[in-house]
Formats: structure tokens, sequence, C-alpha cells
């Protein structure tokens, strides 16, 4: 039943912001260069009146995203241009009315699947489910602030019975038989208050330079760190993200020894191993972890957790991870698309989730939700977020109660891109002792404090109103 609190949105703009790379980051099999920003701007009307803007951005990481040899990446990257530009004009014209939460679960599960589909239709290679994800994703953001805007309130504020009409029950069912709950519960009983100071992972890409001996001429000198002890020391880093290939268990291991001894000498005290999706079986990762336990024990240790080793889609690879997990906790990322894959990858043994905005604020809150529930860990994963997309990236992590701080990277591979951002809100694209710093976050919404920001933006992609 509507209440007074609902919206509805009146018009979308979207526009696509460049952004290149100081340094190389590979993910898998490809390697990161640049990437286009999609930053979205919604117009919401109360439905007892008032109007509101609020706005959100997302990276269109094609590679992240897109994995494949048989597509170029300029036809992928067009592919998700395109895509958001459909998004806009679906987003104009949308006849739903609620709260932020309410209207962007509605949206990614009544129409997501339908415009995907008609776009495949015209393309020779279909572009997954993730890819459409990520591009729905700085709509969603944009709504949720737009939202908080609207009733002068952060959004993170809004997130119970006072403004949402149905509880988790609405959306969410537990595992068979698992002794949980949802209903008379909101996404606001499973948060911790904000925190304004968080641990820093810094990501170690396969691509770096680690040790002198792998500096070359085409390393950056631009007062920037290049190497990891270097990066270490100046933000006084204790957790190290380390990417690895997932199909060289040799180099896999040394590079984690490599990495490791590197971190003890510098005081880091976490590590997590990441294989983006590249392993094809669990002996794969078992047979590194063991090595590693016999040879390296304090490396073995100082792994907190393993994060998507296997294939994302669990429903076409549904590989029983349990001896994975019974060694380390072990986290989905790219397979984590919704609540429900969260559910199945339970089953197979997954112990925790890492969360992204760039899956849709919505969808990043109720896996939370789910997972919290059935006893799971939480991390929140970055997209190498600049700009506005670091924020809600990382408000998410403050009000989530993840085992350990956040990933956040942009200021590793592109921190020109936030020079803007930076000089209202230093603490959140320069990490301090270790850590990000949220203090100068305040308002409504997401708390961007826009006004403060000076950033030209370019003319809109789109633009559009409800009657345009």
């Amino acid at each position: 039943m509507p209440v007074d609190t609902d919206m509805k949105v009146a018009s979308a703009e979207l526009y696509f912001l460049p952004v290149t790379t100081r340094v190389p980051l590979k993910f898998g099999s490809e390697t990161l260069t640049q990437v286009t920003c999609a930053r979205v701007k919604l117009q919401v009307e109360g439905v007892t009146g008032g109007i509101a803007t609020g706005w959100g951005e997302t990276p269109l990481s094609v590679q992240w995203v897109w994995p494949t040899t048989m597509v170029s990446h300029l036809e992928r990257h067009q592919a998700l241009v395109e895509f958001c530009q459909r998004l806009a004009h679906e987003w104009a014209t949308l006849d739903l009315s609620g709260h932020a939460l309410e209207i962007g679960h509605a949206f990614q599960t009544q129409r997501l699947s339908s415009l995907l589909a008609e776009f495949n239709r015209q393309r020779p290679q279909p572009m997954p489910w993730l890819a459409a994800l990520v591009c729905l994703s700085a709509f969603d953001i944009a709504l949720h602030d737009s939202y908080g805007q609207l009733h002068d309130v952060p959004v993170y504020e809004t997130y119970n019975g006072r403004y949402l009409t149905a509880d988790l029950g609405h959306y969410l069912a537990p595992a068979v038989g698992a002794e949980v709950s949802f209903s008379g519960k909101y996404p606001q009983d499973f948060l911790v208050p904000r925190r304004d100071r968080l641990p820093a992972w810094h990501l170690v890409g396969g691509l770096d330079a680690i040790e002198a001996a792998d500096l070359d001429d085409a390393d950056p000198d631009d007062g920037h760190p290049v190497l990891l002890a270097d990066w270490i020391r100046r933000d006084g880093l204790t957790c190290l993200k380390v990417k690895l290939r997932g199909d060289d268990a040799e180099w896999d291991y040394h590079r984690l020894v490599r990495v490791g001894e590197i971190g003890i000498e510098t005081g880091v005290v976490w590590l997590t191993a990441d294989f983006n999706c590249t392993v094809q079986e669990p002996e794969y990762v078992n047979g590194i972890l063991d090595r590693l336990l016999a040879q390296e024990p304090r490396i073995y240790g100082m792994i907190l957790y393993v994060e998507q080793p296997f294939p994302y889609d669990l429903e076409a690879h549904p590989i029983d991870v349990h001896s994975v997990s019974a060694r380390k906790p072990l986290f989905m990322d790219e397979s984590a698309h919704d609540w429900e894959v969260v559910r199945l990858g339970r089953g197979l043994g997954w112990t925790g989730v890492a969360l992204k905005t760039c899956k849709t604020q919505t969808g990043a809150l109720l896996s939370l939700c789910w997972a919290k529930a059935h006893g799971m860990g939480l991390m929140v994963q970055d997209l190498t977020n600049p700009m506005l997309a670091q924020i809600p990236h990382l408000l998410l992590a403050a009000h989530a109660g993840t085992i350990m701080g956040v990933e956040t990277n942009s200021m590793q591979f592109y921190p020109e891109a936030s020079r803007c951002e930076e000089v209202v809100h230093p603490g959140l694209y320069r990490r301090r002792r270790g850590e990000v710093e949220l203090s100068s976050l305040s308002g409504p919404g997401f708390g961007y404090c826009l006004e403060r920001i000076e950033r030209s933006l370019p003319e809109p992609a789109i633009s559009r109103g409800g009657n345009t």
C-alpha cells in the first residue's frame, strides 16, 4: 500500500566520464588500462509533493563484467554504453513509486531480464547478466541518493519500517532447514552504526612491480609509489589483496610468497588471495594453501580469506567447494549477483560474500541481510571506484560490519581522476595509517556534498524527462 514517504522518478540524465590508469590492472586473462564511468542524475517527485535530485556512478569495467576472447574490448565497451543509454530511457518513463529499495528491487526483478534479453537478440554474442547489473547500478545508486535527498536524511537512516512498506520477508526466503525468519525485520536490523575509520585493503595487481627487479621504463614517475614496499610505508598499509592467475600454480604460489615476505618485513598483518574466477577445480586452490601451510606457515596464517577462485556462474558450474572453505574462509564475489545465488553458494560450501555497490545498492543490501542472517562473513570489495563511485562503496562498508575494513584501490591506479572530490573528502581518496576516513560525508542521501565539488561534466549522453 502506498505511503506518504513514497517517490517516483521524473527524469534521467546519463553522462560518460573517461578515466585512464597510471599503471595497468590485470583482471584474470585481461588487462585494464582505461575505463569509462557512467554517471547518472535522477530527478524524483514525492507522492505528496517535493522534488529532489540524486546521483550515482559506476565504472563500466569491461574486463571484469564480461571476460571473453570472443568479443573485442571495443565491442564490449560499446555494448555497455548502449545498454546504459537504454536504461536511461527506461528510467525516465518508469511508472513505479515507493522507497528506493522497493523501486530498485521491482526494476531488477521485473524489468532488467527482459531488457537484457531484448538487447541480446540484436547481438552476435550475448552480454552477461553481471554486465547488465553494473550498468543498472549507476541508476540504482542515484535512486537511493535521491530518496535520502527527498526526505533530507542520510539514506542509511531510511532502511527501516518508518519508510519501507514491506519487511524483508517480502524480498528474502531462508535456506531450507535454517532457523531464520525475515518477518518483521528490515535492512537496518542487519546494519551497524556508521564507522568513520576503516582499514584499507591495497590491491597487488598481477602486473604490479613489487620489487626493484620488476621495474621497467613503462613504470610511471609521477610522485606516487610504484613498488609495493613504498606503498605500504607511505600509506601505512596492513592489508594486501593479491591478484593471482588461477591457471599457473607455481606462479601463484611464488607470488603469494613474495608478497607475504615483503608484507612481513613492512608490518602487514593480513593477506587475501583473489583468483578472479579462473580456477576450474578445488584441488588447485587446496594445493597452493597446503603448500603454504607446510613451507610458509606464517604467510598461510596471514591469509584472512580466499576470494572467488571458480567460475562466477554457479548454476552452470555448481562446484562443491567445501574442501577449500575447510582450509580458509571462501568468499563469493563475481558470482554473488543476488541473495538467491548467495543461497546457492552457501549450499556448495562458500562461507562469505564480497559485496559490491556496482551490482546495485539494492542488491548489496539484500545480499548483506541474507548472508548475515545465515552466519556468513562479509567484505566490501572495490571495482577501482573513482570520483563519486567511491562514496556509496565506502559507506556500504562502513555500515556492513565487514570482517576487516574495505578494499579501496582507485588511488593506486588513477589517483588524479578524483582530485576534485578529494578536495572536499580528503580521507576517502588517500589512505593514511592504513585507513580511509569518512567523517567529511554529511547531509542527506549519500552525503556527496556535490555543491562543494568543482567538477565540470560533459554534455549528457542522454537527458530525458518522463514526457520527452
